[in-house]
């Protein structure tokens, strides 16, 4: 038993003489952390890639729906009044094209009359 304890001391020795000379370099955190995601963690990477492209995505969808609903009620809006206005003008139409006030403004305005039939006078064109 001490001489398997001894021998794990002399391997963990080993080990740390060895980590002691390598400890000399020095790495960057970045790199170290982008290769151990490239070498061990493509999967979560892949999956947080997606995440943020499909946020990015609902966000923007939700503007646009919010934007286009705004839209919508403003010509929801301007079509009423549209309608209120077409309506006034058929109106006033009827009432315009009504015939005793096209009569009435012949006799007063333009001072035109009914013509008697013995004043007709009837033109043939040849």
């Amino acid at each position: 038993m001490i001489g398997r304890v001894t021998e794990s001391l002399g391997k963990v020795a080993q080990i740390s003489k060895v980590a002691q000379l390598g400890s000399t370099e020095r790495h960057s955190l970045p790199g170290v952390i982008g290769g151990d995601l490239l070498r061990n963690g493509k999967l979560p990477v892949c999956l947080f890639v997606a995440i943020v492209i499909t946020s990015v995505v609902v966000v923007t969808t939700a503007h646009k729906t919010r934007l286009l609903t705004a839209q919508r009620e403003q010509m929801v809006v301007e079509r009423d009044a549209l309608d209120i206005e077409w309506r006034n003008l058929i109106l006033e139409e009827n009432a315009l094209g009504d015939h005793s006030r096209v009569e009435r403004i012949a006799k007063d305005k333009l001072q035109l009359q009914h013509v008697d039939p013995s004043q007709e006078n009837i033109v043939i064109q040849q």
